[in-house]
């Protein structure tokens, strides 16, 4: 796209299945109990695209997330990955199609040690797992130094990395799901963070990100949406949704 589009004008398209689409939502309808929460919500995220999903607080965005796991289940539309529907499966069958979502507020175990919290990811702590275990230490140089101390009295940004390492646990992952990562953190651990999402990213994970700050999310991705009030009210690549100051003080009140 050579500019920002409005969604509903002439140059509307509904994301369609295509091999090439790691993940299509689309015209998604969700609510809590009788509130409706989500408007007619379609997007897509390309094989190997970091895709953000942006807007205010209270806009749907974490609810996005939720339809797509099925923890809020869309009440219509469409959602699939690969080409295929993921719509209305449980959670635990949407993660073994290869989806992890990373919630808002990290929720590692706070009680268990980081090792703890990795050997519940992998479920189990035979030698494969732990081949794997060991491989995310490798990565995450900070917990292995920690690998006996308790989660919960680890820093946000630790807590941050811990979360990630444990989605990459279990089922194989191709597809993340990002709430809010850079919540609470401090402006260093932040391109930490930046700089893992930016590995993994090149190791293959194709990832779907909200968050507030969203000039780190547009400096991440490739393409992104901005949602209002349950609606996508505009999408364009990242780097063109960042230049247009209009459309970044109107949309998110970035001056």
């Amino acid at each position: 796209m050579s500019e920002l589009t409005d969604v509903g004008g002439e140059n509307d398209a509904r994301p369609r299945s295509s091999s090439s689409r790691r993940l299509t939502v689309d015209s998604i309808e969700t609510y809590y109990g009788d509130s409706h929460v989500l408007f007619d919500v379609s997007l897509s995220v390309g094989d190997g695209e970091i895709v953000a999903l942006v807007g205010r607080n209270g806009a749907g965005k974490t609810t996005t997330l939720r339809s797509i796991m099925g923890l809020t289940p869309a009440k219509s539309g469409r959602i699939e990955k690969d080409g295929e529907s993921i719509h209305g499966l449980d959670p635990h069958q949407v993660r073994k199609r290869g989806i992890s979502w990373i919630p808002e507020e990290r929720r590692v175990f706070g009680g268990l040690t980081v090792d703890e919290n990795l050997r519940l990811a992998a479920h189990t702590a035979d030698t494969d797992q732990r081949e794997r275990i060991e491989e995310v230490y490798d990565r995450f140089s900070r917990l292995d130094e920690r690998r006996t101390q308790k989660a919960g009295t680890m820093s946000g940004g630790e807590q941050q990395m811990l979360a990630i390492a444990r989605a990459l646990l279990g089922p194989e992952t191709d597809l993340l799901l990002l709430d809010e990562p850079s919540e609470g953190l401090a402006p260093q651990i932040v391109k930490d963070v930046e700089s893992i999402i930016r590995e993994l990213n090149e190791e293959g994970v194709t990832v779907l990100l909200v968050e507030q700050n969203a000039e780190m999310a547009l400096g991440l991705a490739d393409r992104a949406y901005v949602l209002e009030t349950g609606e996508i009210v505009h999408e364009s690549s990242a780097d063109e949704l960042l230049a247009d100051r209009s459309a970044m003080e109107q949309y998110l009140g970035v001056q």
